[in-house]
C-alpha cells in the first residue's frame, strides 16, 4: 500500500493553499474516478484534499439568465433539476447516459469534468503509456486501437477523453470557474480540456494549484431543440464509441443556429465546427445533414480498429439533426430516468 495524507479543506481559499504547497497533491469531491486509479497504482498522490464537504453543491439562475452549477452538485441531483430538464434536455440525456444510478449519485460537476482516460493502456501500469508516465511511449500506437480517436491525436497519445456530460457543455458554451492563487478566472468550454500533443499527461488547461468551483450555461436559446445521443456497446454502463451533443434553431425554413459537439472520438469533446459552418443558413435536410457530416469528417484519422468510427459519426450526426429539424418533440428524459438511485 502507497501512504498517503488526507486533509479534509475548510473552505476554497483552505484548498487552494493546500495545492499551492503541496505540489502533486490531488482533490477529492465524490471519488468515483480518482479512487478507482489509486487502487489501480495509476495515481499515487502524497496527499489527497477532500473538498466533498464545502458549500459549492447549488443550482443557481444567473441575472443573465443562464444557469450556475457549483462543483460538487450530483450528476443524479443536476439530471433532476427541473430547469436543466426544461431548458438544458441535451445534458440531462448526456448525464443520464452516463455509468450506473450508484454512480451518478456520487460524481460531481467537477470530478466529471476532471475525470482521467479509460484507455487500457493507460490503466494498465506493466504497459508504456506517455498519459501515465511521459516519455515511455505509446502502446496505443500499433497496439489495440477500437475505443482511441480519429481526431487530434498525437504520436504521443490516442486516447479519449470519457465524459457524456462534458460534450453537452461543450456543445452548450458552457464557461469553467476556476479558482486559484492568482483569483477566479473563467475558461470556455470547449478549451477546457487539451489535444494531446507532446504533453498528453495535461488532460486540461486548469494549472495544478487551481479547482473548479462552478461551471456557467448561458441562457437557452428561444426555439432551440436539443438532444444528447450515445452509441455504446451494450445499452448501459459503457463508455461511448461515439457520441453527439447538437442544438439546431430553424426558423422560416432556414437553419440560423447549430452547435454540435462530438464524444468518443478525441482526446477532448469535440466540436464539430466544421459541420456547424456548413449547416447555417440552409435548409434543414438530409443532403445538407450529410454534407455538414461529410466536412466534419474530413479531418478524421482513424486508426485500422476504429475506421468504423467514421461511418458511425456520419450515421449518428445525420440521425440527430433529423430528428431535431422533424418538429418539436419533447426530448425531456422521463420521471422514469431521473429518479434517483
Amino acid at each position: 500500500m502507497i501512504p498517503f495524507r488526507y486533509e479534509r479543506a475548510a473552505d476554497v481559499a483552505a484548498a487552494v493553499t493546500l495545492l499551492q504547497r503541496n505540489p502533486g497533491a490531488k482533490l477529492l469531491a465524490g471519488g468515483t474516478n480518482l479512487v478507482d486509479l489509486l487502487k489501480l497504482g495509476v495515481a499515487s498522490p502524497h496527499l489527497l484534499v477532500d473538498i466533498s464537504r464545502l458549500p459549492l453543491d447549488t443550482v443557481e439562475e444567473t441575472e443573465a439568465g443562464g444557469l450556475r452549477i457549483g462543483t460538487n452538485v450530483r450528476n443524479s441531483d443536476l439530471a433532476a433539476h427541473p430547469v436543466v430538464r426544461q431548458r438544458y434536455p441535451m445534458l440531462a440525456r448526456a448525464l443520464l447516459s452516463a455509468a450506473s444510478p450508484q454512480l451518478r449519485n456520487l460524481a460531481t460537476t467537477g470530478g466529471n469534468l476532471l475525470q482521467r482516460t479509460r484507455c487500457v493502456y493507460f490503466q494498465d501500469v506493466t504497459t508504456a503509456c506517455n498519459k501515465r508516465d511521459p516519455g515511455t511511449g505509446c502502446s496505443a500506437i500499433g497496439g489495440f486501437t477500437r475505443h482511441h480517436a480519429i481526431f487530434g491525436a498525437s504520436d504521443a497519445c490516442a486516447a479519449t477523453h470519457p465524459s457524456d456530460m462534458a460534450v453537452a457543455l461543450a456543445a452548450l458554451d458552457a464557461q469553467v470557474l476556476v479558482t486559484g492563487p492568482g483569483g477566479t478566472r473563467r475558461i470556455p468550454m470547449p478549451g477546457f480540456h487539451r489535444l494531446p500533443g507532446r504533453e498528453p499527461d495535461r488532460d486540461t488547461v486548469l494549472a495544478p494549484d487551481e479547482l473548479i468551483v462552478a461551471v456557467e450555461l448561458p441562457p437557452a436559446r428561444a426555439g432551440a431543440a436539443s438532444t444528447y445521443r450515445k452509441v455504446r456497446e451494450r445499452a448501459s454502463y459503457a463508455f461511448a464509441l461515439v457520441s453527439v451533443a447538437a442544438e439546431l434553431v430553424v426558423h422560416d425554413g432556414t437553419v440560423t443556429q447549430a452547435r454540435i459537439a462530438l464524444g468518443g472520438v478525441a482526446h477532448a469533446p469535440w466540436r464539430a465546427a466544421a459541420a456547424e459552418a456548413v449547416l447555417r443558413g440552409r435548409r434543414p435536410e438530409m443532403a445538407v445533414f450529410g454534407e455538414a457530416a461529410d466536412a466534419e469528417l474530413a479531418s478524421a484519422r482513424p486508426f485500422a480498429d476504429n475506421a468504423f468510427k467514421v461511418p458511425l459519426v456520419r450515421r449518428t450526426v445525420v440521425a440527430v439533426l433529423r430528428d431535431l429539424a422533424a418538429g418539436p418533440a419533447d426530448s425531456r428524459p422521463s420521471d422514469r430516468e431521473v429518479t434517483r438511485a
